[in-house]
């Protein structure tokens, strides 16, 4: 696995949605006095080492094989997945692996100062994008932030839907009114296919690009979330028992 405190290297900052502008060491290739910088089209970049041509998004110039800096992306493409907020878990890896193979900092041990701090940045946006798809509200939320919307620092906006803060209430004094571990299990079980339905209704809102209501799932979804912890500290209250 990548060295997880790779995450907070000063070596970088955070510009939203995953994309980071990293300050890195500047042992770059010096230009010749006179020499006038290559105009490279749209889409394409100059690499910091040769100067020569990399496709944006491109993480090795083609030329002398050099890293290259981290981009402005959102999570999606950090990894190389297209936007959605059904992403297969086993694909998700797959994206994920693959990129920790070719940029872990162990790889870098012998090269330049600035490919290694390079990799080091990369490496922790990596992480970061992998982290926050594999939570399904964290994904939702980067999904509705990516179409503009404004989403409140809880992680999703107040919870004021009235048949949203209904069900909630209701859990809740069904869970505080539970005698017995049986009792808990059956409001788990429950509240799993809620959040099972939830999951699915989400999936379908997104994919109609209807984000009024993906909007309204996330806050349901988070609090389904936030129940099941409650749900864990019942059992174990109930366990310990006698």
């Amino acid at each position: 696995m990548m060295d997880k405190a790779a995450k907070k290297l000063p070596s970088e900052t955070s510009n939203g949605n995953g994309a980071t502008n990293a300050m890195l060491p500047s042992d770059t290739v010096p230009s010749q006095p006179g020499a006038v910088e290559p105009m490279m089209p749209a889409g394409v970049n100059a690499c910091w080492s040769c100067r020569g041509p990399v496709m944006a998004g491109d993480l090795f110039c083609s030329t002398c094989e050099a890293v290259q800096p981290p981009r402005p992306l959102d999570h999606f493409a950090r990894l190389d997945l297209e936007p959605g907020f059904e992403i297969p878990s086993e694909e998700l890896d797959r994206h994920y692996f693959d990129l920790q193979r070719k940029l872990h900092p162990d790889r870098f041990a012998t090269k330049t100062s600035r490919e290694r701090a390079i990799s080091i940045a990369l490496t922790a946006d990596i992480n970061t994008a992998y982290e926050t798809l594999q939570d399904p509200v964290k994904r939702a939320i980067t999904l509705l932030e990516m179409q503009g919307m404004t989403i409140h620092a809880d992680g999703c906006n107040t919870m004021s839907d009235p048949v949203l803060l209904m069900e909630a209430m209701e859990q809740r004094e069904a869970l505080a009114e539970a005698k017995s571990l049986d009792a808990v299990e059956g409001i788990a079980t429950v509240a799993g296919g809620e959040k099972a339905n939830c999951l699915a209704e989400l999936a379908d809102a997104f994919g109609k690009n209807d984000l009024s209501t993906a909007d309204r799932l996330t806050t349901r979804l988070k609090y389904l979330i936030k129940f099941e912890d409650e749900l864990r500290t019942a059992r174990a209250r109930h366990s310990q028992a006698p």
